[in-house]
């Protein structure tokens, strides 16, 4: 059976923010199934600042997106047809879907590829945030890169989107003292009455470095930084001695043409530990999977998700991680399951 397949494939690099006019929206017929390949009908796109990284042509833990190819992008989808002895028909998968409406598993070929429940016990879309690689990445960011302690001062930045927000709710978890970092006071709110948060500081605010301080008047222990930049450098002018950072993301940087140059000679004179990480770098995430199922079914820690709609809008949707004009896990839905 053959299905009309929608593809959005690099056509020029970006400056700044992305545009459809930056992708060709092309249509074609899924091919004929080959021995040991699957077809995956695409439900959800995972949106993340990564995806930005990617279409750039700089030095990456992954190498960019070709022009010409499909745009690389985490997503969750069905099989709905198989001659693969690994995935059946029905089988739910989580993997490099791309932005397409249609994705080729081939065994043998390297790809991220797992099976998911074929009944889950979340919705689809928190397996892509809370439950997925965002929770991953903070469950990890705070066990092994840096982990925070009891009594501690934990801060996070961009703490209302999709990692900061579970990064700030597992802080909790551990007994440490929170501090959020936010854009604006609806979202430094929803970190403090929603989430736990014990404060919030809103970074556009005039006096951010002033209210950074008053919330962290013992200083801070742990860094879960996701931003970079200004953000960054006020953060670790208030770490103390011996302080760590899990450096998630530097997403100040990722919607510009080229790297930031930033001056972190601080990091040598409080002699810091950053340690730079990926949740790709954890092949077994069974743990980290159950113990965030568990928590979010048991209310412990609340999973968010800003859900848009239509593959066509995948540019414009990914630019919302950078206005800021979405809260927790962003996520496309391209099809009904």
């Amino acid at each position: 059976m053959s299905f009309t397949n929608r593809q959005l494939l690099l056509k020029t690099r970006p400056e700044g923010l992305v545009s459809l006019d930056n992708f060709d929206l092309r249509e074609s017929s899924t091919p004929e199934l080959k021995e040991g390949q699957a077809l995956v009908k695409v439900l959800y796109l995972s949106m993340d600042p990564t995806n930005r990284v990617w279409m750039s042509d700089i030095p990456q833990y992954m190498p960019p997106v070709a022009i010409g190819e499909v745009m690389r992008s985490l997503g969750i989808g069905r099989v709905v047809a198989s001659r693969s002895k690994h995935y059946a028909e029905g089988d739910l998968v989580q993997g490099l879907v791309g932005w397409q409406d249609y994705a080729l598993i081939e065994e043998g070929k390297t790809g991220y590829w797992v099976k998911l429940p074929p009944k889950p016990p979340v919705a689809l879309p928190t397996l892509l945030g809370a439950c997925g690689f965002s929770g991953i990445t903070a469950y990890y960011g705070l066990t092994e890169i840096a982990p925070v302690e009891a009594g501690e001062t934990l801060v996070v930045s961009a703490a209302a989107g999709s990692v900061g927000s579970i990064a700030g709710q597992i802080g909790k978890l551990r007994g440490a003292r929170v501090v959020g970092i936010a854009g604006g006071a609806e979202k430094c709110r929803h970190l403090i009455d929603d989430l736990g948060f014990d404060a919030a500081v809103d970074y556009k605010a005039d006096d951010f470095k002033q209210k950074l301080a008053e919330a962290t008047p013992d200083g801070v222990h742990v860094n879960f930084e996701n931003v970079g930049g200004p953000v960054m450098r006020a953060v670790l002018s208030r770490m103390v001695n011996g302080g760590r950072v899990a450096l998630c993301g530097l997403i100040a940087n990722y919607a510009g043409s080229g790297r930031a140059t930033d001056d972190y000679s601080v990091i040598i004179v409080k002699r810091l530990t950053v340690r730079g990480f990926l949740a790709f770098d954890y092949k077994d995430q069974q743990r980290a999977v159950q113990d965030l199922v568990g928590w979010v079914m048991s209310g412990k820690v609340k999973a968010g998700e800003t859900v848009a709609e239509g593959l066509e809008n995948a540019p414009a949707v990914l630019n919302r991680l950078f206005d800021g004009s979405h809260t927790g896990k962003l996520v496309l839905k391209v099809a009904e399951d």
